[in-house]
């Protein structure tokens, strides 16, 4: 066994223990999902806050509550399942949340390039925020029209592992710029795929009518 094997048995055994230990509480799914949220938005006040000298230890401790945070996110599904509390409201709870919580990071760095009299990245933040929320939309409405709409690289995982990766390594410009141009590249590839599905529908309708 290779140690990457054994760190990935591990890390599921870890995961395990965490959601078994939960299912006991017989804690709302939902509630865990909110959790996360709260975590999320501490994070996004320790990015709002760094300065100075103290910016990279903050970063730093953004990070790692956004690891922390990120361990909801992965449970609250499978406490739901364990305890058969798997319902329709809590997959668009959790969508909703999700949302809420990649904003509040962003808007923490918007409030710290703003703080630092850094426009460009104040610029780039907001757009970064706006594309991240565009990635989601794009599928979601697509997927309203077409079904499936899974097309592109920049979900919500990789989002969130560039920002702990920018966070814990102080490389947060350049995961500003990955995450820009990767989410615009995917909103465009959505943009097309959905194009080409609802023409060809479009298409058939018409030779029925």
């Amino acid at each position: 066994m290779t140690w990457t094997n054994a760190v990935g048995r591990g890390s599921r055994v870890m995961l395990h223990a965490i959601v078994r230990g939960l299912a006991l509480t017989r804690i709302s799914p939902n509630v865990l999902t909110f959790i996360g949220l709260v975590i999320n938005i501490g994070a996004g006040i320790l990015f709002g806050f760094a300065s100075g000298d103290d910016q990279q230890r903050m970063f730093l401790y953004a990070g790692l509550v956004i690891i922390g945070a990120g361990i909801f996110d992965m449970v609250d599904g499978r406490v739901a399942r364990a305890t058969n509390q798997v319902t329709v409201f809590g997959a668009f709870f959790d969508s909703v949340i999700d949302r809420y919580s990649d904003v509040a990071l962003f808007f923490g760095l918007l409030v710290y390039y703003a703080r630092a009299n850094r426009f460009f990245y104040v610029v780039l933040v907001a757009f970064v925020m706006i594309s991240s929320v565009m990635v989601s939309y794009t599928r979601a409405r697509a997927e309203s029209l077409i079904g499936s709409c899974k097309v592109g690289f920049m979900e919500r995982p990789e989002r969130i592992v560039l920002v702990i990766i920018g966070a814990l390594f102080n490389r947060m410009a350049p995961v500003l710029w990955v995450i820009a141009v990767l989410s615009t590249i995917t909103v465009i590839h959505r943009i097309q795929h959905t194009y080409r599905e609802t023409r060809g529908a479009d298409a058939k309708a018409s030779t029925a009518a």
